[in-house]
């Protein structure tokens, strides 16, 4: 049976996952649970559909988000106070290392399930739950309501969700400034606002576009271009973090990337 190793928490950052992870010639969403190899093979073929004609995009996925591949042309472009924040950061403050949810566009790198609620015509609602951290989740609303107008700040945002053809896209607002993007450490502010394309390329691959915009923190928007990979079969393994999390005590220093620290 498979079982998240004791007192490892987010993977990435521990110290030892760290290491298997730089060791192994495949990629992180091909390794299987926990950076284990053995992930079932992603089907082939056309992406399935609901009867209501819309793409399936429902299943148990791995890998997507972080800021990490740039649509071409794109640059991250930080303001002063952004700036000053990410250097000032330490690796043992990292939100998502102590348990806490990664918010968007950030990913642990557990699976997650996309749930579709079809009607004939469309869907009421769109969830995305995580195994990773606390069992979270997001809720996208799909019945054509609005952001509200002074939504309350939170992990997640305010998340609305519409299709165009056969992309999901999903407008969300409504953040607090709490989680960090990614292991550097860039943050971000209350003023945040995510665009996420969300497309079937085929029956095993979900592309994820995801545009970021943020006038507080980043002087233009920058799109980050990801997937994530079908595991066929799978199911969501009960994982809590505050569970023997011995590991933040081992990060020490300015927040870096675990598998390249020498990159700031």
């Amino acid at each position: 049976m498979r079982r998240h190793p004791i007192g490892v928490i987010a993977a990435a950052v521990a110290v030892v996952a760290t290491l298997l992870l730089a060791a192994s010639p495949l990629p992180a969403q091909d390794r299987g649970r926990g950076g284990q190899r053995g992930a079932p093979q992603a089907p082939a073929g056309p992406a399935p559909r609901l009867a209501n004609g819309h793409p399936d995009l429902s299943g148990v996925w791995n890998g997507g988000g972080g800021i990490n591949g740039l649509k071409p042309g794109d640059t991250i472009s930080m303001t002063p106070w952004a700036e000053k924040t990410m250097k000032e950061r330490k690796s043992a403050d990292d939100p998502e290392a102590n348990c806490l949810p990664t918010g968007i566009p950030r990913m642990n790198p557990y699976p997650w399930r996309m749930v579709q609620t079809p009607t004939d015509k469309s869907e009421d609602h769109i969830f995305i739950l995580f195994e990773g951290n606390i069992h979270s989740y997001r809720q996208i609303f799909m019945d054509g309501r609005k952001h509200p107008d002074d939504p309350d700040p939170t992990w997640y945002g305010h998340s609305i969700g519409k299709w165009e053809g056969d992309t999901l896209v999903v407008d969300t607002i409504g953040f607090n400034d709490r989680f960090w993007f990614d292991f550097l450490g860039h943050p971000h502010t209350e003023q945040l606002h995510t665009v996420e394309r969300f497309k079937r390329a085929d029956a095993g691959t979900l592309q994820w576009d995801i545009t970021i915009e943020d006038p507080g923190a980043y002087t233009k928007p920058f799109t980050v271009l990801t997937k994530a990979r079908l595991l066929p079969g799978d199911e969501l393994m009960e994982y809590i973090c505050q569970e023997n999390n011995t590991n933040v005590r081992h990060l020490v220093g300015p927040a870096t990337n675990p598998q390249n620290p020498t990159v700031r």
